[in-house]
């Protein structure tokens, strides 16, 4: 009908005016809901991080006034007897022996975690440039899955896995060796133990930390423009040359916050480090084989009696040391995302990388 109506010189009536403005009103509401909607979503996360701040920073401030500055040069860390009466220090009250020296559980956190990433980066880029660049797809897709599998294990059986399996073998067989280095490396001299300690907690940490990093670069290397390098294959690159001058250099920055996220997730690593590293809350490992602790394995290993705790100041140790732990981690990655940006900035051999 319509065309029949053009034919005859007749145009189509036009829409009632207020059927058009109803639909723009419609519109405009509809605008404002998401926009609305949009901006709630998006200060969701920083409200719960602004919320989590506020609620460790409460809980710790008992344990603040009690320690002071001793929480972060102190060497012992003891929630104290609740069976013999309590001592007041600093207008507070706490368990009978309480100490909350902090700083061995701070150095096993950093120990452990860069040992970790130091043996995760190598181990995952090496692998990764493997897979793409040496190997067949149906080669690469079969290897992955095994990539993915192990991502996806938990944490408890990877401890349970280092306490019965992992750490007596390398008792066994790998540490002696590792004694004779100890004239380089003086960590390295001393006796090993039975499996259980610093270096096999950082090594586990090292397996876990592999998927997160790997499967990271293994995007980024994807992204590599395939002419970049079918160009240095043409110029008579081997392909270890070409890995070497092209792929490293263009997703350099890539890696480095791969890296980051993998150092992050073994700061915050809790159930594998509790069971394998020994779970010492005093002094300080004269060796990478002996027993030590972290500051995430101690909140779990330690807050089942801090709630047996009538005065609180247990539970706001605790809480400190969450604190700490949460600074850290946010300082690695505003950090890293510093390094990042000053890194991308810098002329890459091929296009601008990631």
């Amino acid at each position: 009908m319509l065309v029949r109506g053009r034919a005859r010189g007749i145009s189509p009536s036009p829409a009632p005016a207020g059927a058009t403005a109803g639909r723009e009103s419609v519109t405009r509401w509809g605008d404002r809901v998401t926009h609305a909607v949009a901006a709630v979503a998006g200060m969701v996360p920083l409200g719960a991080l602004a919320f989590i701040v506020i609620v460790m920073v409460v809980s710790a401030i008992p344990a603040i006034l009690f320690s002071g500055t001793g929480f972060f040069t102190g060497s012992v860390f003891s929630l104290g007897s609740v069976y013999a009466p309590p001592i007041h220090h600093h207008g507070l009250t706490a368990p009978f022996g309480a100490s909350y020296g902090a700083l061995p559980l701070i150095l096993g956190t950093f120990v452990t975690s860069l040992i970790a990433i130091g043996l995760a980066v190598p181990i995952s880029v090496g692998g990764v440039l493997m897979l793409s660049e040496w190997l067949p797809r149906r080669a690469q897709s079969f290897l992955s899955l095994f990539l993915e599998l192990l991502a996806g294990i938990p944490s408890v059986v990877f401890g349970i896995w280092g306490v019965y399996t992992f750490g007596p073998f390398m008792a066994a067989h790998v540490y002696p060796l590792l004694t004779g280095l100890g004239t380089v490396i003086p960590w390295l001299k001393g006796p090993v133990g039975a499996g259980q300690g610093l270096l096999t907690a950082s090594l586990v940490l090292a397996i876990m930390v592999v998927p997160i990093v790997a499967a990271t670069t293994r995007e980024l290397v994807r992204r590599v423009p395939t002419l970049a390098r079918e160009g240095a294959l043409a110029l008579g690159m081997t392909r270890h040359e070409t890995a070497k001058v092209v792929t490293i250099p263009y997703v350099r920055t890539g890696i480095l916050a791969a890296a980051l996220l993998g150092w992050g997730r073994a700061l915050g690593e809790t159930m594998a480090v509790l069971f394998i590293i020994g779970n010492v809350l005093n002094g300080y490992p004269q060796n990478l084989y002996l027993s030590a602790n972290t500051l995430s394995a101690t909140i779990a290993g330690t807050l089942d009696g801090a709630l047996t705790d009538s005065t609180g100041t247990d539970i706001s140790a605790l809480a400190e040391i969450g604190l700490v732990l949460l600074v850290i981690s946010l300082v690695t990655n505003f950090a890293g995302r510093l390094v990042i940006r000053r890194v991308s900035d810098q002329a890459l051999p091929v296009g601008r990388g990631v």
